[in-house]
């Protein structure tokens, strides 16, 4: 089956009061676009997005999904039914269209796949039921249960009104149906729009049988304020605390964890409060992640435990590691096994060796430390001359001292010791003790001369 998706995303939505156009408003660390793009990406071969409001910018966002998408213009502001004409148009070889809106992202692939299965003959909608539908097309059926067509608000009869199941727009049909009945839309209502849920009544008098899945109204709600907006980024949370959970991972509060990217995890990992996690986030057995912690892009080994209040970013620690309070990890650091990173610790563009420790206010950038190496508290490596930066290299089972410089490019060899409070400028060799430092010179009775 070759699928084709339209995806609806021309509209302003002046009730954001956002410059940026409604579908690029975020949730979860994404634009409503892109979650519901990606959803899409997992079912469809090719994805037209009806732009017109800040197309622009979407244009350039939708090229940074990974998928084959394709933008068309909608000029003039018709209705969603318009809308449509310009993605059937970018329809080639497909068996079947899907509609969906950019500002409706929390449909389940799932739910889409059941309505796609459920289209092979003619058309099937999406629907919900609300316990007040007031302002929403219903779905209107005949004494056989057959759907016939959607009844607006205003043209619905006081037995109409009793109806709670509506339509919400999202829809799949065979494409030779869908772009016939299409043109058959006419705007004559008030606004003068093309009305994309004319097409049921349109399709069911041609004599096409209508299905419809039923889904919870969470799935199908949309933002146009930034009210709703919050509301569907409290539904998201709640959703991917949900995959966690159903991971097996044991989380403090499923209500205060952020989860902004995709989460793979062994048994036995434990998330504290208030944890965002976003991009690709990998954990082996048996992880512990303290409270006020954010991973972005991080691989993490067994039995490590991430302590409060730690930034890791593009980073990968290995098994039994200690990292944090307070740690800021960047990209490109390598935590090896069993090594310890602690309090204020800062790493970029470097390895820690198995074993190794960092404990305490110190910057490691561009480095490369050995196993068994103790770096002291306020060591720093001095990697920028102010035009590059250069490389630390320091051996195993070293030592240096407390509140050591070590400017790059430098290499100090294994089993040597740094002298506490040195400016090392010069390589130091296996088994050698490094020491630059001024000679101490005490002046006596100084401060009964100052007064």
């Amino acid at each position: 089956m070759n699928l084709h998706t339209i995806i609806l995303a021309a509209g302003e939505g002046s009730r954001m009061k956002s410059k940026k156009a409604k579908s690029l408003q975020r949730i979860g660390g994404r634009s409503m676009l892109e979650l519901i793009c990606q959803t899409a990406g997992g079912l469809s071969s090719k994805i037209s997005v009806i732009v017109g409001f800040d197309k622009e910018s979407i244009i350039k966002e939708v090229k940074d999904y990974g998928l084959n998408i394709s933008t068309c213009e909608q000029k003039k502001q018709l209705g969603t039914g318009d809308a449509v004409k310009y993605g059937i148009e970018d329809v080639e070889d497909a068996d079947k269209v899907l509609v969906l809106y950019g500002d409706v992202p929390l449909i389940k692939q799932a739910t889409l796949e059941d309505l796609i299965s459920k289209s092979d003959d003619s058309l099937t909608i999406l629907s919900t039921t609300l316990d007040d539908p007031h302002g929403y097309g219903r779905v209107k059926k005949d004494n056989d249960d057959n759907i016939t067509g959607i009844i607006e608000e205003k043209d619905a009869s006081d037995q109409d009104k009793k109806i709670n199941e509506i339509f919400t727009g999202v829809l799949c049909c065979r494409k030779n149906l869908l772009k016939e009945a299409i043109y058959e839309i006419k705007n004559d209502n008030a606004a003068g729009e093309y009305y994309l849920t004319d097409i049921v009544s349109i399709i069911s008098k041609k004599g096409f049988k209508i299905n419809s899945c039923i889904v919870p109204n969470y799935e199908v709600k949309g933002a146009n304020t930034k009210k709703e907006l919050s509301e569907l980024e409290e539904i998201f949370r709640k959703m991917k605390a949900d995959d966690l959970l159903e991971l097996g991972i044991t989380l403090s509060d499923p209500t205060r964890i952020d989860v902004r990217g995709d989460i793979s995890a062994g048994t036995d990992c434990i998330i504290d409060v208030n944890v965002i996690l976003e991009g690709n986030i990998k954990l082996g057995d048996n992880v512990s992640i303290g409270p006020n912690t954010l991973l972005k892009d991080v691989e993490i080994g067994d039995n490590t435990v991430i302590e409060a209040f730690s930034h890791l970013v593009s980073s990968k620690i290995g098994n039994d590691c200690n990292i944090g309070p307070y740690a800021r990890l960047r990209e490109g650091s390598f935590i090896d096994d069993g090594a310890k990173i602690g309090n204020f610790v800062e790493t970029k563009k470097t390895t820690i060796g198995k074993k190794s420790k960092a404990n305490h206010f110190s910057y490691l950038g561009d480095a490369e430390i050995g196993e068994d190496t103790n770096i002291g508290a306020g060591s720093i490596t001095c990697n920028y001359d102010g035009k590059e930066k250069h490389q630390t290299k320091i051996g195993n089972k070293s030592f240096i001292g407390t509140n050591s410089s070590i400017v790059a490019p430098i290499n100090i060899g294994s089993n040597a010791y740094i002298a506490a409070g040195s400016v090392i400028t010069k390589d130091v060799p296996d088994d050698s003790l490094g020491v630059s430092r001024s000679k101490q010179n005490n002046i006596e009775d100084w401060s009964k001369k100052e007064k």
